[in-house]
């Protein structure tokens, strides 16, 4: 897959030491009105398939928490029941086009052996990291989905982004 401008912002995120979740995040930031600082305050907590418990890959939380801020519901119960239906909807569709270039949503999956430590302390970030880890290409992947689907929302309903 190409990546897309905030693709590679996220990508780069990423090589730069934020976290999967962070690096998605803080690449749409200006986007979803935070700074940076506070885009990965917020992510921070999902780093790893949410601290470090390899479940949901981080990238695909960041996709989610940046699809929320942009086209999320606030309403509670039942009046905000279809909207909620659609932000589901939303996150399931971009869920499985991620699923569908990498394999899974699943950090454990994507990561494979290396998935069995889930100590709350984060590797090292050496070479041989960089070298042996997905998440660089991962958090590329879900900036370039998530800007594509948001394109795609906007084409649908420019008046409602």
């Amino acid at each position: 897959m190409v990546l897309s401008a905030r693709g590679r912002a996220a990508e780069e995120n990423f090589l730069a030491g934020y976290n999967c979740a962070q690096a998605v995040v803080c690449a749409f930031a200006d986007e979803i009105g935070l700074s940076v600082d506070a885009a990965a305050r917020m992510a921070s907590g999902l780093g790893g398939g949410v601290g470090r418990l390899r479940e949901v890959c981080g990238c695909v939380s960041g996709m989610a928490l940046v699809y929320g801020m942009l086209r999320g519901y606030s309403a509670p119960g039942e009046a905000g029941q279809a909207d909620k239906a659609r932000l589901y909807a939303d996150i399931q569709e971009m869920a499985r086009r991620f699923r569908a270039e990498a394999g899974s949503i699943v950090c454990r999956e994507l990561l494979g052996p290396e998935a069995a430590q889930t100590s709350p302390v984060p590797a090292q970030r050496t070479a041989q990291y960089y070298e042996n880890r997905p998440c660089p290409r991962l958090a590329g992947l879900a900036g370039t989905v998530l800007e594509g689907y948001l394109a795609e929302a906007r084409e649908k309903q420019p008046q409602g982004l």
